[in-house]
Order: C-alpha cells, then sequence, then structure tokens
C-alpha cells in the first residue's frame, strides 16, 4: 500500500486499528504473533508508527491485555448483575470467563507474557479484575466471598484455556466438564448467600 493511498488516521484511530489487529493475530496465530511488524503489515502502517503508540512489542501486548480486560470485565460485570438480580443462572458469567480466557485468547496472552517475563503487562487485567470485584461487591452482604468465587473462577478458567482439552481427555471427562463444575460451584455459592 503506498503512502498516498493509506487513509489517515487519528492517533486513537491508528492505536484502535492495532489493538484490532493485534487481537485478530492473537487469535489466529496465537499470541508469538503479536508483534510490531506483523501488526503494522495487518493495518498497512508502519513499524515506526506502532512504536510512537506503544513504545515496543511489551507495550502493544500490555495495551492489547487492558482492551481484553477492560471489554470482558464489562460483560462479565453486566451478567453478575443479571444473576444475581433473578434474571439469568450463573453460568453466563462462567461461559463468559472461560471464554475469555480460552476462545478470547487471553489466556494465552497472559501465560505468554509471563513466560516472556513480561509479568507486568497483567496489571491491566488484573487491576480491571479489581476494579470489577470492588464494583459488584461493593452492595454484597459477602465481599470475601465474592472475592473468593473470582480467584477461584478466574483459575479455572486460565487452566482450562491452557490445559483443558488435554486434562479432560486424560481423565476421561467431557470438555466442558470442568465449565459444569465452576458453574455448579458458583450456583451452590449464590443459593447458600440467599
Amino acid at each position: 500500500m503506498s503512502s498516498a493511498a493509506r487513509k489517515r488516521l487519528s492517533p486513537e484511530e491508528s492505536r484502535d486499528a492495532a489493538l484490532e489487529a493485534a487481537r485478530a493475530l492473537l487469535l489466529e496465530a496465537g499470541p508469538q504473533a503479536v508483534t510490531l511488524k506483523a501488526v503494522a503489515a495487518k493495518i498497512g502502517r508502519t513499524h515506526a508508527n506502532l512504536l510512537h503508540h506503544f513504545g515496543s512489542a511489551a507495550g502493544l501486548q500490555k495495551a492489547l491485555a487492558a482492551s481484553i480486560a477492560g471489554t470482558v470485565t464489562a460483560k462479565i460485570g453486566a451478567a453478575v448483575l443479571r444473576a444475581r438480580s433473578g434474571d439469568h443462572d450463573p453460568r453466563e458469567v462462567v461461559d463468559l470467563t472461560f471464554d475469555a480466557f480460552g476462545k478470547g485468547g487471553a489466556g494465552a496472552l497472559a501465560s505468554w507474557m509471563i513466560l516472556n517475563g513480561n509479568e507486568d503487562a497483567l496489571d491491566p487485567i488484573l487491576e480491571a479484575t479489581h476494579r470489577l470485584v470492588d464494583e459488584i461487591s461493593a452492595d454484597a452482604t459477602d465481599a470475601q466471598q465474592l472475592r473468593e468465587e473470582t480467584l477461584q473462577l478466574t483459575l479455572m478458567a486460565l487452566g482450562d484455556a491452557l490445559l483443558g482439552g488435554p486434562m479432560a481427555r486424560a481423565v476421561d471427562l467431557p470438555r466442558d466438564r470442568a465449565r459444569e463444575i465452576a458453574a455448579a460451584q458458583l450456583r451452590h455459592s449464590v443459593t447458600k448467600t440467599d
């Protein structure tokens, strides 16, 4: 694409396009594919342009983690409120969490960043989770229980994203059994506090 044919984007539009491309690369080819060069090629921009926006591949990955975390925690927060009102089964919260780490790529991205020594890139995920827990526990009768449920569900979803299929096969259980266990535990927890 020639620079004359390249559409002029605002800094925000350019950043958003890069994050969208990074997410697509994450889902298509895994976290190792989320490089400045690959994202630049995907959106028809230069490596230097992305360096300007993100500073490094680690910066891009951190921004991607923040984007995923913001989207996912908003959906989960809404599902938690619906489940509390009795409108929905807590399974929706479980599915959203498991899907974020599995199909959404958050589990692979988080693991990749940890294994590459880029643990601070997880800060946006941890901060978004902390904000969500604070928000939904503000009027909860047992905030400690909510924090424990969040820890358990998040670790189960992360583990399932990384090893769920092979582990389910190894112990002769259906692939979605971990989700069923998580949903049953959350339902039990909800009925216990009612």
